[in-house]
């Protein structure tokens, strides 16, 4: 069970963050800022601290705040992030992350070594680390060197088509797997129970599991009504403004 969780406020230079689908347009600031707030509302309906954040206008994708960080119940990894425009976010997430870990308990990737925090997805004790164009090999060795130090495992998962691991696979408890494109047949996940996310639904194949509820983007029906169906109270939130700059439901928060 989660506690505690840590989000940032999105900023109004989030129009200028990264995108890899510049068709979908700029966010609407002020859209963006009523969808995060409904967002926290979710998370604190779920039994949990939500630690809310400035916003920071240096960084337009700040509000991602899981790429900078990885929290487990032994140890917090500050990640370095792949994309050079966020590299400086992890400085300001250090202190808040001082709050809730020990220093002894606070561990760091370091150059060259790259990890997106959203590469990461937790599984029980095991930690599946996605090699990506934000996450390389250096990055994910230290990453499950780290882990080991503090009592935990980690595996390698190699990625061809995603931003992010969690862009295309989530775990929401109870051995249940949400996969989508390239990770529907891989053999690295076949001893869990497949929720098969429909091609035109890919973007909902990253959602939230916080004590025993999950948030799922508003818009994906057929998403919506499989987790129901698998005994799940489910949080609909619209995070269309998030989804312009390549983010998703996970990005916006870090949950320990």
């Amino acid at each position: 069970m989660f506690k505690n969780v840590i989000v940032r406020r999105p900023a109004r230079s989030m129009v200028n963050g990264i995108t890899s689908a510049p068709e979908l347009g700029q966010p609407n600031y002020e859209l963006a800022l009523k969808q995060h707030d409904a967002y926290i509302a979710a998370l604190k309906s779920c039994g949990v601290e939500v630690t809310v954040l400035e916003a920071d206008e240096v960084f337009p994708d700040s509000c991602f705040v899981e790429d900078t960080a990885v929290l487990t119940k032994n140890c917090a990894i500050i990640a370095n992030p792949g994309a050079l425009a966020r590299n400086g976010e992890t400085a300001a997430m250090i202190e808040v992350i001082k709050r809730f870990y020990p220093e002894e308990k606070i561990e760091y990737v370091k150059s060259p070594g790259t990890l997106d925090g959203g590469d990461v997805m937790m599984v029980d004790n095991h930690f599946y680390v996605g090699l990506s164009a934000r996450t390389n090999a250096e990055g994910a060795r230290q990453f499950i060197a780290l882990l080991e130090k503090h009592g935990h495992t980690g595996s390698v998962v190699k990625l061809t088509d995603f931003l992010h691991l969690k862009t295309g696979v989530n775990y929401i408890e109870n051995n249940n797997l949400l996969v989508s494109g390239e990770f529907v047949s891989s053999p690295i996940f076949s001893k869990f129970n497949h929720m098969l996310i429909d091609e035109n639904e890919a973007y909902s194949a990253n959602c939230i599991w916080l004590n025993d509820k999950v948030i799922v983007p508003a818009g994906y029906e057929n998403t919506q009504k499989k987790i129901a169906a698998a005994g799940y109270d489910i949080i609909v939130v619209d995070t269309s403004e998030f989804r312009k700059l390549d983010g998703g439901l996970s990005c916006l928060s870090l949950r320990f």
